[in-house]
This record gives structure tokens, sequence and C-alpha cells, in this order.
């Protein structure tokens, strides 16, 4: 069976305020600290999977790759709490929203690499303080994985519906459910692709791309899917960070339905549908605009559907894997639970109508992030 990791970036958040703090260094250094005390919660040695991202009001972790989804869900759950755990140390909470609800500054955080991103994307780079959640799921080598890639393009988009969780930006409500997908797909390397055909073609444009000098390395190719520069992984990469432990397990079981659907059509001589990026581009809108609030579109036409009907043909599509792997009941079960309560951006919203200011919605998110392990958003 194909193993699933999830990496997970976090808001760090002042717990009274609400608003973002730049305090990730002092959540690593307690990270640090804690693993030399023998504190941390994994086996002798293992270490924390912290890192530091674009802005210092933030903090990602990875899980160790698994095949089982409630072995991903407890990992998930217990680096969530040791995120929260070390932010106390500096006054913060951690908070899984795509976007901060609050008025912020990012703060850039410090490094080579950094740096160099600051002074290319400019503004663009200073504004990108989003929180996104990415999927791993193994493939056999870099020929399948591009043949996956080609093949789960139009299905991308549903997951970002799914994901949704970050309506508000700079205090406002932006009238999206994910408004982390359209700051995120500022960036010159962001969003869909063309089909490559083969690992050749994917490597000549990633290794062309470097070269132009528009871009620093190939961890800058954001692609929506990429393979991995670092595992023998595909890498999704469109959807939000999601409020509760559950969704992103949900994402997972869904990817690597995805992924093995898409293995077995290439396998079979199917060729990946054609699907150009102009129409990819306005279903990622479409889906970034909507959430599970309005229409979306649908995989296989390109028109406009109803969110039911899309998730429904994303479930039918990726069956008989989710079967094999035993994740169809998962997968139906926090579908439809995520249509009927709502993704993240309906939370938010519900929050700030019945809380009445931002504030409190970040504060109940915070809570909700390490203590909603069982609930859908």
């Amino acid at each position: 069976m194909r193993s699933v990791g999830v990496e997970e970036e976090l808001l760090l958040a002042d717990a009274d305020s609400g608003e973002p703090l730049a305090v990730s260094g002092a959540v690593l250094a307690a990270a640090d600290r804690a693993d030399a005390a023998g504190e941390g919660p994994g086996e002798a040695g293992e270490g924390h999977t912290f890192e530091a991202e674009l802005q210092e009001e933030q903090v990602e972790f990875a899980t160790k790759p698994v095949s089982d989804m409630g072995e991903l869900q407890k990992e998930i759950v217990r680096w969530r709490a040791e995120a929260a755990r070390h932010a106390a140390t500096a006054g913060a909470v951690v908070a899984a929203l795509g976007t901060s609800p609050l008025p912020v500054r990012p703060s850039m955080s410090p490094g080579h690499r950094y740096d160099w991103v600051a002074r290319q994307f400019g503004m663009t780079a200073q504004e990108q303080l989003t929180c996104g959640c990415h999927v791993h799921v193994s493939v056999a080598s870099d020929e399948e994985g591009v043949a996956v890639l080609d093949r789960m393009r139009p299905w991308l988009p549903v997951l970002t519906a799914l994901s949704a969780n970050s309506p508000f930006w700079q205090g406002e409500d932006t009238r999206y459910g994910s408004y982390r997908s359209r700051v995120w797909n500022r960036l010159p390397a962001a969003g869909p692709v063309d089909e490559f055909g083969s690992a050749a073609r994917y490597h000549a444009e990633v290794g062309a791309m470097v070269d132009s000098g528009v871009l620093r390395d190939k961890g800058m190719v954001w692609f929506d899917a990429r393979l991995s520069a670092t595992y023998p992984t595909v890498e999704v990469r469109v959807a939000d960070v999601c409020l509760d432990a559950s969704t992103p397990v949900l994402l997972a079981a869904l990817v690597r339905g995805l992924v093995e659907t898409s293995a077995r059509s290439w396998k079979a001589g199917v060729a990946a549908p054609r699907v150009s990026t102009s129409m990819l581009r306005l279903a990622s809108w479409q889906a970034g605009r909507s959430g599970l609030d309005g229409p979306l579109l649908h995989p296989e036409t390109m028109r406009a559907t109803s969110p039911e009907a899309a998730v429904e043909a994303l479930l039918r599509h990726v069956g008989d894997a989710l079967a094999d792997s035993g994740d169809e009941h998962l997968a139906r079960t926090q579908a439809a639970r995520l249509l009927e309560l709502g993704n993240g951006a309906r939370v938010q919203r519900e929050l700030l109508r019945s809380e009445g200011d931002l504030a409190s919605v970040v504060r109940h998110c915070a809570r909700r992030t390490t203590d909603g392990a069982d609930r859908v958003g």
C-alpha cells in the first residue's frame, strides 16, 4: 500500500488578542530544548519535525510516512499538540487557519534563501502569510509520478474546495472560501500546469524554469502538484491547512486514491484527460471562490455544478482505489460531514456571526486546532 505523509503550516497568534506573533524562532528553540531534555513525543533519537516557514508568524511540521489513516490522524494530533506546547512558551497559540483573520504586517524569516525570496518577489513575498496543507504519496518512479500528475490535474480543485479555510484577509471578509489559494497563486511558478507526458519532459521543464533565473532552485517550482525534490513521492499542494485534524486525513485518503487511480490508468494505457490549463485555472479560481458554499466546475465536464456533485464525482473516480485501501467508508463519511457541517471557511464565518469579532474567531479556532480531532472542518 502506498505510504502517505502530511505537512501542515500553522499560524502563530497572541493567546488573547488573536493577532499574529512573529515568534517562530522561539517556538523552534523550545522544540530543540524539549528534544535535548528527552521530552519530545517520539521515540528516542527521533527528534522533532518542526521547521521555519517564509514568515515568522508561522511554523511547519511534517508527519512520518504511514499507510494507515488512523495512524496518520494520531501523527497530526500529536504534532499539533506539540506545536501548541512550544508556542505557549512564547505566549502564543497555534491556529490551523489558512490566513490570519486579523490585520498583520508579516515578518520575513531570516536566512539567505528567504532574503533572496524577499528581493526577488517583493511585495508578493512580503504579504505571503498563508498556511497550507501538503500531501505526499509514494510512487514507484519518476515516470509513474509524472503519469500521475498528468492524470490527476482536473480533480485537484475539488480538494481546494473541501479544504477551504481562509475567508478573511487583513480584517475583511474576502468573499472567497480559500483566499489563501488566490494569494499563493500570485507567485510565478504556482498553480495548474500543462501535461508533461514523461519524466524527461518534466525535469527538462523544471530545469529550464530554474535556469531562467526567475527561480532560485527546484524547491520554488510550486506547482499545484509536483514530484518531491526530496522524497520518492507526488506532492499535492492545493489545500488550505484545515481546522480539524480529521480533514487532512480525508484529503490524504483522497490524494492516495487519486495517485493509485491515475497510476492504474497509466499502466492500462489510458491517456490523460485532455483539459486545458486555462480551464483548470478557472476551476481552481472557482474552487477558491466557492469552497463548499457555491458552484464548482465539474472535473469531467468543466461545467458549473454543485459541490455535492463535484465531490461525488471525485469519490466515484477513486472508488476502487479507496475500497482496495480500506478508506472508502472514511472518505465517504468525512466528505458527507464536511458537505453538511461546512469546511473551515464556513465555520469561521459562523463564529464571526455568533462571537462578533475576529479575535474571538482566532481564539476559538486555536482551541479547535488541538482539541477537535474528531470534528470536520
